[in-house]
């Protein structure tokens, strides 16, 4: 039988024992490191949360306490009593490796079966197997470390905000569905069959609505729902740290963001975050970079060369001219070297399976300059145009060529990422930076109409109201992003309070008045009883974490998290339910070939 704790109270948790304990009494809990028999002498390293100490058995040890310390194993559940004492051999790698404690009393309170893999830092056993197992990955240091920093986030977070006036307010999880972009999840009423909530992608409507209400600050560290696929920096559900302010335009909502990032860089990174942060308009940020949330720790920007190359003859680039579009090239800084041809078709194959329909280059190596273009330019035309883009010798030069300008952008953008990594480029220390003014429509080439590239609810700039059905691509938004080392952070806006602007935007988006109320009649309805002028936005505390951390993937920041395919591996969820359950919500589930 496990013993139990009665009686027992922690003194500090393992890892915070030093060289002052010395002398001291004490009872420690955790979980066994591993134990290290030398015949006489028996070590048992203890670990929790905080880390690592010490137990040590020894000749003056209780006969019956030694019996027991050579029984545990590792991951056994043990409490601990004795006295702190200096180590004869220093451990310099352990904050506590000076001290160990010379156990008096020992109690086993639960053992442990093998685990599936070892309890480490850096564990090299496969993902999936983590994952299966992820409370015991979460036992590991680094994971523990990561978590308690996200705690530490959080915590400055909410005092910052509380310290700026915000008030944390809750707002619902069972929601109306919306079009907000992504995909809802959406959760059947048992009492209302057929009809759905959805899980909210972003409490933006309900914040709004606190604007109205009056509370004219509010916050919360929200968790969101996307249906959306997976990658590195996305989880079907996240938290987000959610704001809104009333009477503020842009100004006023960026100067709380960038309080915020000064104050989490001293707390967490002990470092100063100079303000005011560097801004690009979305439309800098997509011609120096092809990004609207541009790593901007290295160069290799972006450069138009189609006033070189219009007319010229190779037919590639005089189309794309000629057609509307541009040339744009980048240039690799010494890299014949470390590119080869066979590289460069890699790099072909990569831009073609993002759209592009092919990729230019030339080499300047020792022996002169290689390229398939030498046949359209003649030498003195190569020159000129090697020199227009301060290439030198060693260099590689990539060009793409299109006639829609946003292809060219975002393939070169993608294309200058992939080559910073397989060149090791150093991206050191952070870039916190704003992207302002996004165009308010974008063109969805499958529907042939504009799109809303934010949500319906984004003030366009001033300036830009009068072009809103004559010219969309002119009207822009007061919309801004805050983006770290190529990470998009948060996004937010200025929000519409004007009823017939509202209005005016819902037509322009291709919605009737009929179609609007319908789907978003509760806000505008509320809109009429004084709305004041508000705005905020929602920064991704998982995505924080990790760039703050230099995590990997947010599965290292996360607790319990889903892998690609959108699956729980611990709890095998989702899963299917019974026939009854089915029944109460009024739902039937048909087989995948059923499907039309």
């Amino acid at each position: 039988m496990p013993e139990t704790i009665k009686g027992l109270h922690r003194t500090k948790y393992c890892g915070e024992f030093r060289k002052e304990d010395a002398g001291r009494q004490v009872t420690v809990f955790g979980w066994v490191q591993r134990q290290r028999d030398l015949g006489k002498l028996i070590f048992v390293d203890l670990r929790d949360r905080s880390g690592i100490v010490q137990l040590a058995f020894d000749e003056q040890t209780d006969h019956a306490v030694f019996e027991k310390a050579f029984t545990v194993r590792s991951e056994y559940v043990l409490a601990a009593v004795g006295t702190v004492r200096l180590r004869s051999s220093v451990n310099a790698d352990l904050p506590t490796g000076e001290v160990e404690i010379a156990v008096t009393e020992l109690r086993i309170l639960n053992k442990a079966q093998t685990p599936p893999f070892e309890i480490i830092e850096d564990c090299p056993t496969a993902e999936a197997t983590r994952l299966k197992y992820r409370y015991l990955d979460l036992r590991r240091p680094e994971l523990q470390r990561n978590l308690q920093l996200r705690h530490r986030i959080a915590k400055t977070v909410r005092d910052y905000l509380d310290s700026q006036g915000f008030l944390e307010l809750e707002t619902p999880m069972l929601i109306r569905s919306t079009p907000e972009g992504a995909r809802d999840f959406l959760v059947p009423s048992r009492l209302h069959h057929g009809s759905f909530y959805a899980l909210p992608q972003s409490p933006q409507l309900y914040k709004q609505l606190c604007m109205v209400a009056g509370f004219d600050r509010y916050m919360q560290l929200a968790r969101c729902f996307r249906d959306e696929d997976l990658r590195a920096d996305r989880q079907p559900e996240f938290t987000q740290i959610d704001l809104e302010m009333s009477f503020v335009d842009v100004e006023d909502v960026l100067a709380v963001g960038e309080g915020l990032m000064k104050t989490l860089f001293r707390d967490i990174l002990n470092a100063d975050l100079p303000l005011p942060l560097p801004r690009l308009t979305y439309t800098q940020a997509m011609e120096r970079f092809g990004s609207d949330k541009p790593d901007t720790r290295f160069g290799m920007e972006l450069q138009n060369v189609s006033d070189l190359v219009k007319g010229c003859a190779f037919p590639v680039f005089a189309n794309a001219v000629a057609g509307g579009g541009s040339v744009r090239a980048i240039v690799a800084e010494q890299s014949v070297s470390r590119i080869s041809r066979k590289d460069i078709d890699k790099l072909t194959e990569f831009v073609k399976g993002i759209g592009a329909k092919g990729l230019a280059y030339i080499r300047w190596t020792a022996e002169g300059i290689s390229s398939p273009l030498t046949k359209f330019f003649e030498e003195e035309q190569m020159h000129a145009l090697l020199a227009a883009l301060h290439a030198k010798q060693g260099d590689t030069v990539f060009f793409v060529a299109d006639t829609i300008n946003k292809h060219v952008l975002t393939t070169l953008g993608a294309l200058r990422l992939e080559l910073a990594n397989r060149l090791q480029i150093e991206r050191s220390g952070h870039n916190v930076l704003w992207i302002t003014e996004f165009p308010f429509f974008e063109w969805d080439e499958e529907t042939s109409t504009w799109q809303a590239m934010h949500h319906p609810f984004t003030s366009p700039m001033d300036e830009c109201i009068q072009y809103l059905h004559s010219a969309p691509e002119k009207v822009f938004a007061k919309a801004y992003d805050l983006v770290m080392d190529g990470i998009e952070l948060a996004s937010g806006s200025i929000r519409i309070t004007d009823p017939d602007l509202q209005g005016q935007m819902f037509r322009a988006l291709g919605l009737s008045d009929e179609e609007a109320h319908a789907k978003f009649g509760f806000l505008t309805d509320a809109f009429q009883y004084g709305a004041p002028p508000h705005g905020g936005m929602g920064l991704g505390l998982d995505r924080l974490v990790m760039q703050l951390l230099r995590a990997a993937t947010l599965r290292d920041v996360i607790a319990f998290t889903k892998v690609q395919n959108m699956t729980e591996l611990m709890t095998d969820a989702p899963s299917s339910v019974d026939d009854q359950q089915l029944l109460d919500l009024g739902i039937a589930v048909r087989d995948e070939d059923t499907r039309s």
